[in-house]
């Protein structure tokens, strides 16, 4: 099955680390950074001949559609080929014995070059025109380091047994090249070696079922015993997305309202160390190459959840029942929020709090307090609140009149909160509990009501609008730069005196300024 096209390090089962393994994975980490370059262009070719050398040139090439894949996450699979291409056809022609010893630099030249010239064919990229205004080394830097946004709604669908084996059994070579493609910028922001250890087994699964007997029983069997490495791929390339938007302290807070909402009866003390614990996590495996790092810190934070809440909470027990921690840690993150408790109203952080070195945690504690009062507020709708306390306090504890800065961002806070966090709460809480045909029913019913003279056709975009934002963002695991564009921040009053019906029709979509 090798002579068909499929490189042989993509066919491994072994477990531990083989040799062909860490190269891969030190090719994978040179070719995705850039501070290589500044160690000189011979260490450069050194490196890259070596990697070239003990991977071979179909190890190489895969790596390289990887890794090219994951950078331009957006690119066509015709551009990445073409990128591919001369990459390896760089490799090949400078890493000979017999190679000149600029031939290396020469090439890499002439490939930014290409990238600078009219009608590249390799990904389009905005930055790109600003990087070639500079030359040399400068140039092939500021190339070097362009990268294009992740997808946040992964493209990659799956396709049937049949549709993967008949593709396969056509073209394996193609076959292999596109699903790698597929793969790795669908799930860009998965760790290199989560995303390196998916594709390795799920071509290992086609290549053996294919030519199975009992292709159908060979399929289930394969996709049981894979289970773990597709939900891993799955969740570190969420975590690892909102790690990459939010940065390791937003996460905390992001991790925090969200086990607040999954279980509220549990206290800030309770839950706080939990997420501080994943925020730590992410922050440490998502741009790791350690093979493992991952799957066993994210196996091990799994764990400490367990031990912490299963005992307190039905939901978390059943959870946290099975051997299998990822699976575990995939129930755990996809549980629907809970009812709200009855709780008083919750206490304010004071002026003196909000500016002192502690500022952080109070307004942390506070946003926790909200999100278990409230447990269907999206993490969209909480991440923007907590912006908004971060420039309250940056605009009003350096003030000249602290305190009446902060007196005027509480008023403001006081009136605009509990209408923004009731209509938040229950857009998502409505489509958490009805069907999604009587959730667009509900919009419309309730539509109608507040704007009576609008046309049906107004009303049907409308409906749709909040329909789609809510299937997408009311998820727990929703995608949080996707939902963030989406929600603008509300205008001052004397602008809704001039508002369109459209924009008049949807403050849901706006947080408050404060």
């Amino acid at each position: 099955m090798l002579g068909m096209g499929f490189p042989a390090l993509l066919f491994g089962r072994r477990k531990e680390t083989s040799p062909n393994m860490r190269a891969a994975l030190a090719l994978l980490l040179l070719l995705a950074a850039v501070h290589a370059e500044h160690r000189g262009r011979a260490y450069v070719r050194d490196k890259v001949c070596q990697e070239f050398k003990t991977l071979g040139k179909e190890n190489f090439r895969t790596l390289t559609i990887i890794a090219n894949s994951r950078k331009y996450s957006n690119a066509t699979f015709e551009e990445i080929n073409h990128l591919v291409h001369e990459i390896v056809s760089l490799a090949e022609t400078c890493c000979a014995d017999s190679a000149d010893p600029s031939c290396y630099d020469a090439g890499s030249s002439a490939l930014s070059a290409k990238s600078c010239s009219k009608g590249s064919p390799f990904p389009a990229h905005p930055g790109t025109a600003g990087c070639c205004a500079h030359e040399g080394l400068e140039q092939k830097l500021c190339l070097a380091a362009l990268r294009h946004p992740p997808q946040e709604l992964p493209r990659y669908v799956q396709p049937s047994n049949e549709e993967l084996c008949q593709a396969f059994k056509k073209d394996p070579k193609d076959f292999a090249d596109r699903f790698l493609y597929e793969y790795a910028s669908s799930y860009s922001e998965a760790p290199l070696p989560v995303l390196l250890g998916s594709t390795r087994t799920f071509l290992s699964m086609v290549s053996t079922c294919c030519i199975s007997p009992m292709p159908t029983a060979c399929f289930l069997k394969e996709k049981l015993e894979r289970k773990s490495f597709s939900l891993l791929t799955l969740m570190s390339n969420r975590a690892c997305s909102r790690f990459m938007a939010y940065g390791k302290d937003k996460l905390t807070f992001s991790y925090l309202t969200s086990l607040a909402q999954k279980m509220p009866s549990a206290s800030f003390e309770d839950l706080f160390p939990l997420s501080e614990d994943a925020a730590e996590v992410f922050s440490q495996c998502c741009d790791s190459v350690a093979e493992d790092c991952m799957q066993k810190k994210l196996s091990e934070h799994t764990a400490k959840v367990c031990a912490a809440l299963s005992a307190r909470d039905e939901r978390f027990a059943d959870c946290c029942k099975g051997k299998n921690l990822m699976q575990n840690y995939f129930c755990i993150s996809a549980l629907p929020p809970a009812l709200a408790p009855k709780l008083p109203e919750a206490q304010k952080p004071t002026s003196e709090q909000l500016c002192s070195e502690d500022a952080g945690h109070h307004a942390k504690r506070y946003l926790f307090e909200l999100a278990r009062r409230h447990t269907n507020i999206p993490d969209v709708f909480l991440s923007k609140l907590y912006d908004a306390t971060e420039n309250v306090r940056e605009e009003c504890c350096f003030a000249k009149d602290a305190s009446a800065c902060l007196g005027s961002k509480r008023q403001r806070m006081e009136k605009e909160l509990p209408p923004f966090l009731e209509k938040a709460n229950r857009l998502c809480r409505q489509y958490t509990e009805l069907t999604f045909l009587d959730f667009k029913k509900r919009l419309r019913e309730s539509l109608t009501q507040t704007m009576p003279a609008a046309s049906p056709e107004l009303l049907g975009q409308l409906v749709e609008q909040r329909a789609d934002f809510a299937s997408t963002c009311c998820s727990p695991n929703s995608p949080p730069l996707f939902c963030a564009s989406k929600v603008k921040p509300c205008p001052p009053p004397h602008a809704i005196l001039v508002a369109t019906p459209v924009s008049m029709a949807a403050p849901w979509l706006c947080t408050p300024l404060f």
